[in-house]
């Protein structure tokens, strides 16, 4: 994105609070320079999300499709906006968007900021100068028959839409990368663990295509929540009763808005109930923290069973991306599952950021959409990065210690439970109780007592044997 360059000359623009000096290159005007001035909070401007930019250039070209239908706009007026929108959707103005993600005044800065630069820009191309609104008007043409209240919600409506499904993608690679582990590590015997103790013996491949599918459950999930976002508002205006709209504008922006995108848009039922309800925000962001959740587990065992090298579980070898430690020499660190981690704890945050947002809503309208949005893009770009980041620096390149593991189980007290229904519990909690006195393993007990030949043993621990239900013709050679 190119930045801003100012020649140091300007354009005088006057609103109901006075005049502003606008530099004379700038499509924005003096709704969005006092927007910029007054809301300098995060650092963060709308011009680091393009989806949400797109999201007005789509809202603003609907609207003004309807408006010209219905005789609101001159071919002049429509042809110009509509070709501001077609670049601003294309992220040729992207650098005019410079409103803080955090905002008082419910989006009114940002969709002002829209309205102004669509102006500015379709001036131009009228042949016009910026400013000269009485030609085209940021309020009067730009904005006609809407309000920020249904063209702010629509446009991050959009704006998500878009954003989720670069998620969507990222999430999916990551599962077919966990799949593909499964498939690697299938003939991998470990020891499965409850409570951080030994339980009973399984594959690594088990373990990564559980991480797959526990994702994968949240793919489906996340895909049907971000549907919801084609419902919009568009023609409530200020409060939902459609003041200062025409009779048939809701339908025929809908209708110009499906055509524009493709997508399946839709009118909400309740247009004074949608103004001021954000259960779509809240819905997408819990569903961003039930994967945050499910991540911190992935992320937790991956940890774990890379531990070690020598005192740990070492059951899988980590990527070494850098060295862990200023003093200790040798040490590598789990650094992309820590950092992962850390992305999960902020979704978490910022889902918490959108509850109390929604639960202030007041009468008509909820002021405090914009920290919810900036709180919803901010962790979709986080998630988005995270799980790019854990795939391709971690999970694409995690081998198996085949020898560690299988040592582990034939060395562990859990593989007893194997020989239940051959031996009885009764004869297995003897040798568990001897191996745990002894510190010896499970495997060299039951050899040594004569109990199985090494052969049916052998045949009982072997991964298919144990990994799923299974019936074996062993009968013990003798009992304890």
């Amino acid at each position: 994105m190119k930045k801003l360059k100012y020649s140091g000359k300007t354009r005088t623009e006057t609103d109901l609070l006075g005049s502003k000096e606008i530099p004379v290159e700038a499509l924005y005007g003096i709704q969005s320079l006092r927007g910029f001035e007054n809301f300098q909070i995060s650092n963060e401007h709308q011009c680091e999300y393009p989806n949400f930019i797109k999201g007005f250039a789509i809202t603003k070209k609907g609207a003004a499709m309807a408006n010209h239908q219905q005789g609101l706009l001159t071919d002049d007026q429509f042809n110009a906006i509509c070709q501001a929108c077609d670049e601003i959707y294309e992220g040729k103005h992207d650098n005019q968007f410079l409103s803080d993600m955090i905002q008082g005044g419910a989006g009114t800065t940002m969709n002002m900021n829209a309205n102004e630069v669509i102006a500015n820009r379709g001036l131009q191309i009228m042949g016009k100068e910026s400013g000269q609104y009485e030609f085209l008007s940021p309020n009067d043409h730009v904005n006609c028959s809407q309000s920020t209240n249904d063209a702010y919600p629509t446009a991050f409506h959009f704006g998500l839409y878009l954003e989720t499904e670069g998620l969507i993608i990222a999430l999916e690679k990551l599962v077919n990368s966990l799949n593909k582990k499964a498939k690697e590590f299938e003939h991998v015997i470990k020891m499965g663990r409850t409570q951080l103790q030994d339980a009973v013996p399984m594959t690594l491949g088990q373990s990564f295509k559980a991480f797959a599918d526990s994702l994968d459950v949240e793919k489906e999930r996340l895909i049907e929540e971000k549907k919801h976002f084609l419902t919009v508002n568009m023609g409530a205006t200020a409060i939902g009763t459609g003041i200062c709209s025409q009779p048939g504008y809701s339908k025929l922006c809908i209708e110009a808005l499906r055509k524009i995108t493709g997508w399946d848009v839709k009118l909400t039922k309740n247009l004074v109930e949608s103004t001021h309800d954000t259960s779509v925000l809240v819905g997408l962001s819990s569903q961003l923290r039930r994967i945050a959740l499910k991540t911190i587990k992935i992320c937790n065992d991956l940890r774990l069973m890379g531990s070690g090298p020598r005192a740990g579980l070492h059951e899988i070898f980590l990527p070494e991306m850098q060295p862990g430690s200023s003093i200790m020499p040798g040490k590598v660190n789990p650094v992309i599952s820590e950092v992962m981690n850390q992305v999960c704890y902020k979704i978490i945050g910022n889902d918490t950021t959108v509850m109390l947002g929604s639960e202030n809503a007041q009468l008509e309208l909820n002021v405090m959409e914009p920290v919810m949005v900036y709180a919803l893009f901010n962790s979709i770009y986080l998630l988005t990065n995270g799980f790019n980041t854990l795939r391709e620096k971690c999970i694409d390149n995690i081998r198996a210690d085949v020898e560690n593991c299988e040592r582990q189980v034939k060395h562990s007290i859990g593989i007893v439970t194997a020989l239940n229904p051959i031996i009885g519990y009764k004869n297995s909690t003897k040798i568990a109780k001897e191996a745990m006195a002894t510190g010896r393993g499970v495997y060299e007990l039951v050899l040594e007592h004569d109990i199985l030949s090494k052969e049916d043993l052998d045949t009982i621990l072997l991964p298919e044997n144990m990994i799923e239900p299974v019936k074996l013709d062993i009968k013990p050679k003798r009992l304890l």
